[in-house]
């Protein structure tokens, strides 16, 4: 099975406006029809692929929308602040009370100020359509975790506002709702989650992920052809897809051109799963996270060797090095991952396809020759 694709959607219920009858449509077909995380992250994938206002707003509400599966009644916000309405993206409310006003950013074209999303709970306390702070937080969702975002998290912790405002990424969000909705995670459990001791949330996320992977999974997205699972020796060329997020120092797409396009390298930490078991004239991939897509892949040239290496930035926790040849990057046009591509990959047989996926992309992993060819479009 698989879903139209959101530019259709859009294409369908029309230009997206507060007020107007395709904004509606929109949020009425998000109520009614989008029922699966998986669906919701093609959709918010999609969206921060493409440009212009009316993939934004649909971002937006999407994002909005995502309450839902966290166990939280959602509200949808203005596309468009006024002067007589707050401009608030949308808000979250708990069973208790508690609420969460959400400003939602997908790029960060635009300087993103504390002030704007302080005024709008002021506003919204003085109202009195919320309580106070004491039962409020304010929460920003950004498209992917980019180097700009330093400053914001640097002018929450300077203005002494953690406790009150936090960031968070969409694709750690969409992990987020997929762990609550497969796991025995409680409406309790996701607001302290998304109130940690920091303002990013993310290494949370991160951590959840790992710790709640099933043996099902596991064994998923290593699943090989017969040939290749049970009997690799050491003249079996084997493939391989690896994960790579972005940092408050580089995005990464651009880690991924720094490390494999310029320097030829890559490196695993202590637990990056296959570590021990890749060798050289295996291929590799790499997925650049935040529902980017896969935008290169090379032959690993040397076995992993833990030492230092001064292009690696946190080698402490990526200490294992190796060197990469027949390198080829296309960062320009990614092979997105998306309900189509799926549905012609062997680690989705008889898999949903429009479903939750992520584990496809969370670790480092085999797949298949076939697969691999199709990720990189050398088939």
């Amino acid at each position: 099975m698989t879903s139209l694709p959101i530019s259709t959607i859009l294409g369908l219920v029309g230009d997206l406006k507060d007020g107007d009858p395709a904004q509606k449509r929109f949020r009425d077909y998000l109520e009614k029809d989008v029922n699966d995380v998986g669906l919701l992250r093609d959709f918010i994938n999609e969206c921060l692929a493409q440009k212009g206002d009316q993939y934004n707003f649909a971002f937006q509400d999407l994002v909005i929308y995502l309450g839902k599966f966290l166990g939280l009644k959602h509200e949808y916000g203005r596309y468009r602040g006024t002067t007589n309405v707050p401009g608030h993206d949308g808000a979250w409310f708990t069973h208790d009370g508690f609420c969460v006003v959400i400003e939602v950013k997908k790029t960060d074209v635009y300087a993103i100020k504390i002030e704007t999303l302080i005024g709008y709970i002021d506003r919204l306390i003085s109202d009195r359509t919320i309580g106070s702070w004491d039962s409020t937080l304010g929460l920003y969702v950004v498209g992917k975790l980019e180097p700009e975002l330093k400053q914001l998290e640097n002018a929450i912790v300077a203005q002494k506002r953690t406790n009150q405002l936090r960031i968070i990424s969409a694709e750690a969000l969409m992990s987020l709702a997929e762990i609550a909705n497969e796991f025995d995670v409680s409406h309790n459990d996701v607001v302290a989650i998304l109130k940690p001791a920091m303002p990013l949330i993310d290494p949370t996320i991160d951590l959840l992920t790992r710790v709640v992977q099933t043996p099902e999974e596991v064994t998923v997205t290593t699943t090989e052809t017969p040939e290749i699972r049970d009997t690799t020796s050491e003249y079996d060329t084997q493939s391989w897809i690896t994960p790579v997020k972005g940092s408050d120092e580089e995005t990464a797409e651009e880690s991924i051109k720094r490390l494999v396009g310029e320097e030829r390298i890559y490196a695993f930490g202590e637990r990056t799963p296959g570590r021990t078991s890749i060798k050289v004239g295996d291929n590799i991939c790499f997925y650049a996270a935040a529902g980017i897509g896969v935008v290169g892949h090379a032959v690993i040239a040397s076995k992993p060797e833990k030492k230092f290496h001064k292009k690696v930035k946190d080698p402490e926790k990526y200490p294992w090095v190796f060197t990469l040849k027949d390198v080829k990057l296309y960062l320009d046009s990614p092979t997105v991952i998306d309900a189509t591509l799926r549905a012609n990959l062997d680690a989705f047989k008889d898999k949903k396809v429009v479903g939750r996926w992520a584990w496809f992309v969370q670790a480092t992993h085999k797949i298949t020759a076939r697969d691999f060819a199709l990720l990189t479009r050398s088939q």
